[in-house]
């Protein structure tokens, strides 16, 4: 019969209190600098002095990912389409150092009025348009921005892979593309498909249930977040479910930290470590949001932001 000092020490509670977020740097690619686990994205920005100042505070604060787009500048501020990486070439040949200390990202493929061509004349002239804009003379990461349903998959493989040929790009993914249109040009292509760039947030959970994070965890490609914290709506609380909102604040007042770095830290402790791409253009905003990277949040406190995110507890 085992004495009281020989008997077993109860068995702890089935789980672990580990911290999920990773916050160290990712590589999207063999041959790339690895970026940081938050990125910029220049989609609010409107003009070249804004725009030194936001690419200056987020290489500075780690967010070397620099992401725009062509089709950017046509909304908020923007005059027009391109103004984005007008004012993004333009901030980088102020200060030229900086381009070796950020990975470039861009996206093709909108045609105000069309809307999407990924047509091989359409997207090959896209991209050299980009370079002119960006002042560089290569992309490191050139997107498809939305699937053109009238480009064949193997037309589209065949245009991405003269892009990486004549040196243009360094590597190529996607944007808004289901699993099945990852698939079929993933098949089409004899070079990798890195990333694939979509909405992702405590409030936006599409991509965790349809697929679309565990096709890029199968052939390690990186997840792109686009709208963290819900184009605003998780500091505004506009749009919301109330317990949502309670739920961030209440982890929030725990770590010290604001409701918008509890938000990007959910993200971020999904597997495969995407990369959560933030919006602000403010200098003390894009600071603020490495708190992230210091969040301790559990497999508890995750789950318990889905079930207040969803309205339905889990099974």
């Amino acid at each position: 019969m085992p004495t009281p000092e020989s008997e077993p020490t109860p068995a702890a509670p089935v789980g672990s209190d580990e911290g999920l977020v990773d916050p160290s740097p990712r590589r999207l690619v063999p041959g790339l600098p690895e970026v940081g686990p938050l990125a910029l994205g220049c989609w609010r920005m409107i003009d070249s002095h804004s725009a030194r100042d936001a690419l200056d505070a987020a290489v500075e604060a780690g967010l070397t990912l620099v992401d725009t787009a062509d089709v950017y500048g046509l909304d908020w501020g923007g005059s027009g389409f391109g103004a984005n990486e007008k004012a993004l070439g333009a901030a980088l040949a102020a200060s030229p150092h900086l381009r070796d200390r950020i990975v470039l990202a861009t996206k093709g493929g909108i045609v105000p009025g069309v809307p999407y061509d990924s047509s091989r004349a359409t997207l090959r002239a896209a991209c050299e348009a980009s370079l002119r804009r960006l002042g560089t003379d290569v992309i490191d990461l050139y997107q498809v921005h939305r699937p053109d349903l009238f480009t064949h998959p193997d037309e589209l493989a065949s245009t991405l892979g003269d892009l990486l040929d004549l040196g243009l790009v360094r590597a190529v993914g996607v944007s808004n593309m289901t699993v099945a249109q990852v698939d079929a040009l993933a098949a089409a292509l004899d070079r990798p498909v890195v990333t694939n760039q979509v909405e992702l947030s405590v409030a936006a959970l599409d991509p965790v249930r349809d697929g679309t994070l565990d096709r890029c965890l199968r052939d390690h490609m990186t997840l792109l977040a686009w709208s963290p914290l819900a184009g605003g709506r998780v500091m505004s609380g506009e749009g919301l479910r109330p317990e949502l909102i309670a739920e961030l604040d209440r982890i929030a007042e725990r770590e010290g930290v604001d409701r918008a770095a509890v938000a990007l830290a959910f993200v971020l402790a999904l597997p495969g470590r995407p990369v959560a791409i933030v919006g602000t253009q403010r200098p003390e905003r894009i600071e603020a949001a490495t708190a992230a990277l210091g969040v301790h949040l559990s497999r508890a406190d995750a789950y318990r932001l889905i079930e207040a995110s969803e309205g339905v507890p889990l099974p």
